[in-house]
């Protein structure tokens, strides 16, 4: 049972990414019990064994090929779903948690704050910003989850299939990091003008509003600030 937990841990993707994954030669655990060859001994990798995740050709159930196009494409659309709507939800709790952290005297904590907003602007002042934040949040669904698989499988192809599985920690590190940047870059003017809706008295009450102020005061700055 505990040979089975040691090579269980020992080639878990979720290992620290200091520990360099190494493949096992097919005879380190027999009938449960460890050889030598699991503790102290690093095996060449078997020949002619293949990753099966990476290299199995999709199977008649599969909605689409890994790496495919489509494949992608559906990433991107679950990044949509997941962040859009979600972010979307809570626009009434962001709102006064921003509102909270702009001007702490008039509002002084989170009940105080939506009190102060429904009384000042009825229950639909609590949507302010919701448009920005639907777009702006979809948007950084798209890029972080599509771009993390585009990501990587580019880096997987360019390591080589072998590298890729050794180092497979420090890929999806490399490839998460890469399509965040993209994610924020997309999401930072939708949330800069979310921002100015909510946070600003009188500045503007929809996007469409907002953002040709936002132009005319700061120019293109005001939306990467």
């Amino acid at each position: 049972m505990f040979s089975s937990f040691f090579q269980t841990a020992k080639n878990s993707p979720f290992r620290t990414p200091f520990n360099r994954v190494q493949c096992d030669d097919g005879q380190s655990a027999v009938m449960g019990s460890l050889t030598p060859s699991a503790v102290g001994s690093q095996p060449a990798p078997v020949v002619g064994r293949e990753i099966a995740a990476a290299s199995a050709a999709a199977s008649p159930t599969d909605s689409c090929e890994f790496g495919s196009s489509k494949y992608f494409a559906l990433c991107g659309i679950g990044g949509i779903l997941s962040c859009g709507t979600t972010h979307t939800f809570v626009v009434p709790l962001d709102l006064v948690k921003c509102r909270l952290q702009v001007d702490q005297a008039k509002y002084k904590n989170l009940f105080h704050g939506f009190k102060v907003t429904v009384a000042e602007e009825g229950a639909r002042g609590l949507a302010k910003g919701w448009f920005p934040t639907l777009i702006g949040y979809s948007l950084q669904g798209l890029c972080k989850f599509g771009f993390y698989e585009v990501f990587k499988v580019k880096y997987a192809d360019i390591l080589g299939e072998e590298n890729a599985y050794l180092y497979r920690t420090y890929v999806y590190l490399a490839a998460s990091a890469s399509a965040e940047v993209f994610a924020d870059i997309a999401l930072s003017p939708f949330e800069a003008a979310k921002v100015k809706i909510q946070t600003v008295p009188g500045f503007a009450s929809t996007f469409r509003e907002a953002v040709p102020k936002m132009m005319k005061e700061e120019g293109i700055n005001a939306f990467y600030k």
